[in-house]
């Protein structure tokens, strides 16, 4: 059986090797790629990040991947963006002024305030912590995410939100600060997830397991 060929796409930010171990772990072919023809060629995409959405944006721009990935979406191939990856799929962020992104998935991020609750707990920004996943309602039958559990935890790193403008996109929700964010959305072939699926344990790379489902 020919394993599904992924780019994990190279644009100078992201924990690229952790990603791809996590791919050859469960089966997938993936290669460290900024090379548009390979990307396009691919079977499927997974965007990582960590870091400021404009610098990241400016350099998919500068390498023309913004364009390539943009192309990548509309072929109907799955496209996965993980923590800032996601974020880049969005249509904007006002992360250190206001910067466009791929708009992909049609949204725009926002970032948590440091707050201290009625219990008088503080909540630090970013978060960097496992917290719970909270299962959409709407998730639709033999979506790849039908597995999780509301309750199952997740390892996240970050300081901003995501906010889809379709609400019908949220898979799951995760609360923090006081504020309660899509942690995935998907809308047809393009998946964002906000935490880090390589960092989250057996049910992380179950996920990865899952991505091997996807046509």
């Amino acid at each position: 059986m020919t394993k599904k060929s992924v780019s994990i796409i190279d644009y100078g930010l992201g924990n690229l090797f952790s990603v791809k171990q996590a791919c050859i772990s469960v089966g997938l072919d993936p290669i460290i790629t900024s090379n548009s023809i390979e990307i396009l060629k691919s079977d499927m995409v997974i965007l990582p990040g960590v870091g400021a959405f404009g610098f990241a944006m400016e350099n998919l721009r500068k390498t023309n991947l913004d364009k390539t990935l943009k192309t990548f979406a509309q072929s109907g191939k799955p496209f996965i963006g993980i923590c800032l990856g996601m974020q880049l799929m969005l249509s904007e962020s006002v992360e250190f002024g206001i910067h466009k992104g791929l708009n992909i998935i049609p949204g725009k991020t926002k970032k948590f305030k440091n707050e201290i609750d009625e219990k008088s707990t503080y909540y630090p920004v970013p978060q960097i912590q496992w917290n719970t996943l909270k299962k959409s309602d709407s998730i639709p039958q033999n979506n790849i995410f039908d597995f999780i559990k509301t309750g199952d935890y997740m390892y996240f790193v970050h300081s901003f939100y995501c906010l889809p403008e379709d609400d019908d996109t949220v898979i799951a929700t995760t609360k923090y600060a006081g504020v309660e964010y899509p942690s995935i959305i998907q809308s047809n072939n393009c998946i964002g997830i906000q935490f880090h699926p390589e960092k989250s344990g057996l049910k992380g790379i179950e996920i990865y397991k899952k991505l091997k489902l996807l046509k």
